[in-house]
């Protein structure tokens, strides 16, 4: 290899070392590469979500806080208006109601928004994505929010019609939005979004409000704060005034569940960031260290001659530095940009599930220098014990050939196994008793590419749990019928009488607050049949659980957000009806993945409510050959506001799964494999430099290619194997921290890993390890035994 001649000696010593050391230093470099892409993308992604998220908000004036009521008085908004901390007031009529698409055999939920006829909302405000804004002259014209019309193939101009408090109405599309109310729009029970099944409209203000008779009135509103109000304090005040109007408690942003949505996945971005690129930084810090000792190890005396020569500790020291340096550079360069086009890939990929009208992978400088000083730190640390030992190296010292290696204790246990073990196995095992330190680190490294594996691909294993728990073991129903307003428990006969319907269980629904010390929380209490056998309440080996007669059943996260146990006893204030305020013993604490539960008995809560067998809807088993006939009469039932199916659910829920998380397996599987490769390519790679000239002198001495690749790679075969067991356990223990990084209100993801997940993270670590061995075994097939054998001197 020529150089230039005024290039100096220690930077042409470096150019040639790392060419003699390339295949490991690419390998290092790809996998620093992965963390620092890992970093980038999540990190970026995490910027790019939050930053999109307040400028969609603010731009078009998402409310702070939302004030639901029965029916109130307009002139009440001037009092809202009032209120110390309110800015900005909107009132609106809000109503669920049955779509009918041509087209579509299943009447579809829908919800119902007024909106001024003239100007546009002052406060969520509305993207025009298509056609135009509603004519005030005409009382049939909607807008539609876009997922639901891109499910739908709609478009201005098109029609569909909608059950309106008991009216079948024909409406005219005059144009398609976006809104920041509905980013992530779901249907309520649902827990993934499904457009094809739940679409929003908006009408005009005096068109709905005939529709519901509530002209003159609303039923919500809606309000921005300033800028450092007390958000709780309005809330109470809110409450105190809108409980004469049946106002089930106002609530802030935060739980508005479209935002709830949103910022769960920034949370579990954030967790990205912080849990999985540090695991392959660590790994190429300790390659650094492995290649780099080793290095120094076989350049003993040309360390010495330079330091005889003159050059000193700290010029020899910044020339190693250097050279990890150069690596470490490339990596962070070639993981930057993995980094900026996975986060483009996954703008694409969000704008799939969060409605935004613009979303576009924003990469702040910060996190690009954060990653050059971070990999540049962890290259630096990899390799310090290396250069202090370059600095200490005397020149007489690092000038003599080193010893040879110690084997002398090994003989007894040694001699003990030679019955069952021949020669190459016992230099293998002896090679390993020598250095245990060096194998064990080989054994880590290569346990931590399955660890991180498993440790990724568990979240599919936990969401088919989840899936099949919630689908086939709690909600076993069909479809779920919820009604307007609730209804006497006669209504079951009806439903029962229906084309297709095998079994109806009733429900009710109630808004409440939990109060449990100073801790509280508003939702919903759920009444259930004590015999029920379509939706039920498990317990955490899946058996279902009684219903207390005297007492309130809760979800294990519900009880964490309310400290409470067994037999401590909960407040219950009711805002519906006579809002009456009981206290009752948690009687059972229960298993739930997916929000909070609050569950009684149907009777018992209709006591407490003073009502007489209400329910607010039914769960339902039909026969599949009678559907069509069931959803005609459902499509023309006026006191039923929307309908939840089970399969579509399912379904949806599977194929967000499989794109979503599939993508991130993908792509984990990608660089687990690049880290197995990397550790188990160095380690035979570093081996092979050191063990030349004995690899030589055995196939002089009449041993075969593939005894003596036996020799070396045996010991890569057997540290793999090693690694297994550990890389299981590394695994589990990296599942285990990201689900109590996930736990929050919305989702508790479960700790379950199949067998399968072991063993696809066995065969890709095994496969990266075999691919690796054939890339070294070759450089063995090649080994020219002369140049080898030839002494240092």
């Amino acid at each position: 290899m020529a150089f230039p001649a005024w290039m100096s000696a220690l930077n042409r010593k470096l150019l040639r070392d790392l060419w003699h050391i390339r295949g490991q230093a690419v390998a290092i470099a790809l996998v620093m590469a992965c963390g620092v892409g890992m970093y980038v993308m999540s990190s970026g992604m995490l910027v790019s979500l939050d930053q999109t998220r307040q400028a969609y908000y603010e731009r078009y004036r998402f409310a702070d806080v939302v004030a639901p009521v029965k029916r109130a008085p307009q002139t009440l908004e001037a009092r809202i208006a009032n209120l110390p901390g309110v800015r900005q007031v909107e009132t609106r009529i809000r109503s669920g109601a049955l779509l009918d698409v041509d087209g579509v055999d299943a009447p579809i939920t829908g919800q119902l928004m007024s909106i001024p006829e003239f100007p546009q909302p002052h406060i969520n405000d509305l993207v025009l994505r298509q056609g135009r804004y509603i004519d005030a002259q005409r009382e049939d014209e909607v807008l539609v929010l876009e997922a639901f019309a891109q499910a739908h193939s709609l478009k201005p101009g098109d029609s569909l019609h909608a059950v309106l408090n008991g009216t079948r109405k024909r409406l005219h599309i005059a144009g398609v939005v976006l809104s920041p109310e509905f980013v992530y729009a779901i249907s309520p029970g649902d827990i993934v979004p499904d457009p094809g099944r739940f679409g929003v409209l908006w009408m005009g203000r005096e068109a709905l409000a005939h529709a519901f008779d509530l002209d003159g009135a609303f039923n919500e509103a809606l309000i921005q704060t300033m800028r450092h109000a007390n958000e709780q304090a309005l809330i109470d005040r809110l409450d105190a005034l809108l409980e004469p109007y049946g106002a089930p408690g106002a609530y802030g942003r935060d739980q508005q569940i479209s935002d709830q949505f949103l910022s769960n996945e920034i949370d579990q971005l954030r967790t990205m960031a912080h849990v999985l690129p540090p695991i392959f930084l660590l790994v190429a810090g300790f390659l650094l260290h492995v290649v780099l000792s080793r290095l120094i190890d076989t350049e003993r005396e040309q360390i010495g001659l330079l330091k005889a020569f003159g050059y000193g500790p700290m010029e020899l020291a910044r020339h190693y530095l250097r050279m990890t340096g150069v690596i470490a550079l490339a990596g962070t360069a070639l993981g930057m940009l993995m980094g900026l086009w996975l986060g483009h890939g996954m703008a694409t990929l969000y704008m799939a599930y969060f409605k935004f009208p613009f979303l576009s992978f924003h990469m702040p400088p910060s996190v690009l220098l954060i990653s050059l000083l971070v990999s540049i730190a962890v290259a630096a640390l990899g390799t310090l014990v290396a250069i202090r030992r370059v600095m200490k190296l005397q020149p007489a010292v690092a000038m003599v050939p080193p010893a040879p290696a110690d084997y002398s204790h090994t003989g007894q246990w040694l001699n003990r196994m030679a019955g069952w073990l021949d020669q190459p196995s016992r230099m293998i095992v002896r090679h390993l008793q020598r250095w245990p330190a060096r194998a064990a680190m080989t054994t880590l490294g290569i346990a931590m590419a399955m660890g991180l594996l498993i440790g990724s691909s568990f979240s599919l294993d936990a969401s088919r749990y989840m899936v099949d728990v919630s689908f086939n073991v709690i909600d076993r129903q069909d479809i779920t019928v919820s009604f307007v307003e609730p209804r006497s428990g006669r209504v079951l006969h009806d439903l029962r009488a229906l084309p297709g319907v095998i079994a109806a269980e009733p429900f009710r629904a109630a808004a409440v607050t939990l109060s449990h010390g100073r801790h509280q929380r508003r939702q919903a209490i759920l009444g259930l049949d004590p015999e029920a056998q379509l939706s039920r309440v498990v317990d955490s080996t899946l058996n279902p659980v009684m219903l207390p007669e005297h007492g309130i059943a809760v979800s294990d996260k519900l009880a964490e957000l309310l400290q409470v146990t067994l037999g401590d006893e909960l407040q219950i204030a009711v805002h519906e009806g006579r809002r009456p305020v009981i206290r009752l013993p948690v009687s059972r604490i229960v298993e739930s993945y997916i929000g909070t539960t609050a569950v009684l008995r149907l009777d018992q809560l209709n006591r407490l409510l003073g009502e007489d067998n209400a329910v607010s809807g039914a769960y339902l088993m039909i026969d599949q050959a009678h559907t069509q006939a069931l959803y005609d009469h459902l499509k023309n039932t006026p006191a039923v506001a929307g309908l939840a199916l089970q399969g579509a659910a399912q379904t949806a829920f599977n194929e967000l799964m499989q794109q979503s998380l599939g993508t991130f397996v993908f792509f984990n599987t990608l660089f687990a494999g690049l880290i197995a490769v990397g550790v188990v390519y160095n380690s035979a790679r570093v081996s092979l430099s050191e063990r030349g000239r004995e690899l030589a002198s055995l196939r002089v001495l009449g041993l075969t290619r593939a005894e003596v690749s036996f020799i070396l790679l045996g010991e890569l075969a057997l540290l793999t194997l090693l690694a297994l067991p550990l890389g299981a356990a590394l695994g589990y223990a990296l599942a285990w921290s990201m689900v109590q990084s996930l736990d929050t209100d919305l989702f508790r993801i479960p700790l379950i890993i199949y067998p399968s997940t072991y063993g696809y993270a066995v065969v890709v670590v095994v496969v990266a390890a075999l691919a690796s061995g054939l890339l070294v075994r070759r450089r063995i097939d090649r080994l020219d035994l002369i140049a080898v054998l030839k002494t240092r001197e």
